[in-house]
């Protein structure tokens, strides 16, 4: 595989520190929620860079907007990359915007050296992957690849009620492009690792092989609120006492799967939530994480057990309900070769990883050919305004990117 040519990494550089204006927070992070006026702006910009690349460009139902830049023979598949521009309340500057710029300065770096692809290559931007303005995460991206449809996409509603077909309308990106049903060639989405594996084994790309699966609940402990100065201890329904045992059962389930072992509660209300008051009613999340379905259904299992177990021990009612589940992905043996080959031609270090992380590019990969390149971020650390990559990172992924596009982009 030939290494000509590379990206311009100061012009890569400039363009993420530009866009990180937009949203820009006192900590250094971006609060760019979806379909925001931040999020109008960050479109707006994107469209503008992707015009003076020469690329046309075209916005479906969803919001999902195509940059293309055309092929010698456009009856052909094009090839696909890109990630998302949304970001968490008080997010990252680098969190799934990287991939999307890297798409666009890998169209810029063929123009420069006067390249032209046998296929076309489209730089995409999806809409809410985050989900945290509208429930679930990856909502565009699902519509798009029929795992959901476009009534329920369009009808997700925000804390204040607004659908995201009205905030769509509202920035005025609701477009007229039919959803999906496309032929795609091959798709490449590269993004921060968001963990720590490849900076603490000072590994430059991580050639991601899948995701892990998911499972999510909603547990429910109910006991008896009562005066926390007069009820002896003997004497108490204690909600959040089951919680706290949960609590520590999961983590431990967790800790059995060994490095592939995800297991968290990271949301809990507790009731009636007052200092003087014995907690009478606790509703919690449980989450589990893992490449292996048979291991999720194994967690499930013995997840049910711990909470019946630890209910009628303290004496609590207890309901569980799964309210999510997400199958682990595999992605494309020839596209991960492509990423590989491409990380070995230009001598970087890398090694084959599974995401931990939801990504536009797992539901891709059921109408595609798909494969995710990973670059290091410092301490591992996103989802936080001080998430950070070095620009030797930044520069590295863009070329591996730029090559397995080019290998794809053949006829």
């Amino acid at each position: 595989m030939s290494i000509s040519p590379r990206i311009d990494a100061a012009r890569l550089w400039d363009s993420l520190m530009e866009m990180a204006q937009i949203g820009a927070t006192a900590k250094g992070g971006v609060s760019r929620l979806a379909l925001t006026e931040e999020d109008r702006r960050g479109r707006d910009l994107f469209a503008r860079w992707a015009t003076d690349a020469g690329c046309t460009l075209r916005t479906d139902a969803m919001g999902n907007m195509f940059a293309r830049r055309p092929g010698r023979d456009d009856s052909l598949a094009p090839v696909l990359t890109g990630s998302h521009a949304d970001s968490q309340p008080f997010g990252g500057k680098f969190d799934g915007i990287y991939g999307v710029l890297a798409g666009i300065e890998v169209i810029r770096t063929l123009n420069d050296h006067d390249i032209q692809t046998d296929r076309a290559i489209e730089v995409v931007n999806w809409t809410n992957e985050e989900g945290s303005r509208f429930a679930p995460a990856m909502i565009a991206s699902g519509v798009y690849t029929g795992v959901f449809d476009l009534e329920y996409g369009l009808s997700r509603t925000d804390a204040q009620g607004i659908t995201l077909g009205q905030a769509l309308d509202s920035i005025g990106y609701a477009g007229d492009e039919p959803m999906g049903g496309r032929d795609i060639h091959a798709a490449f989405e590269l993004h921060i690792e968001q963990g720590p594996i490849l900076e603490a084994e000072d590994i430059a790309i991580g050639v991601v092989t899948g995701a892990q699966g998911q499972r999510w609940y909603e547990i429910e402990l109910t006991g008896r609120s009562a005066h926390a100065g007069t009820t002896p201890m003997n004497h108490r329904l204690d909600a959040l006492l089951g919680l706290s045992r949960v609590v520590e059962a999961v983590h431990a389930l967790g800790i059995a799967e060994g490095d592939e072992g995800r297991a968290t509660v990271g949301w809990v209300n507790v009731f009636p939530n007052s200092r003087n008051v014995v907690p009478g009613r606790v509703v919690f999340s449980v989450e589990f994480r893992h490449p292996d379905e048979a291991t999720l259904e194994k967690l499930d299992t013995l997840l049910r057990q711990e909470v019946q177990s630890i209910a009628e021990t303290i004496g609590l009612q207890h309901t569980l309900k799964q309210i999510f589940q997400y199958a682990p992905i595999a992605f494309d043996a020839a596209c991960i070769k492509q990423v590989e080959q491409a990380a070995t031609a230009l001598g970087y270090s890398q090694r084959r990883m599974i995401s931990g992380a939801g990504h536009d590019a797992c539901y891709l990969s059921t109408v595609a050919p798909t494969s995710m390149i990973f670059v290091p971020c410092v301490d591992g650390l996103s989802h936080n305004e001080a998430e950070h990559i070095h620009t030797h990172w930044a520069e590295a992924g863009a070329n591996v990117l730029l090559l397995a596009i080019l290998a794809s982009a053949k006829s």
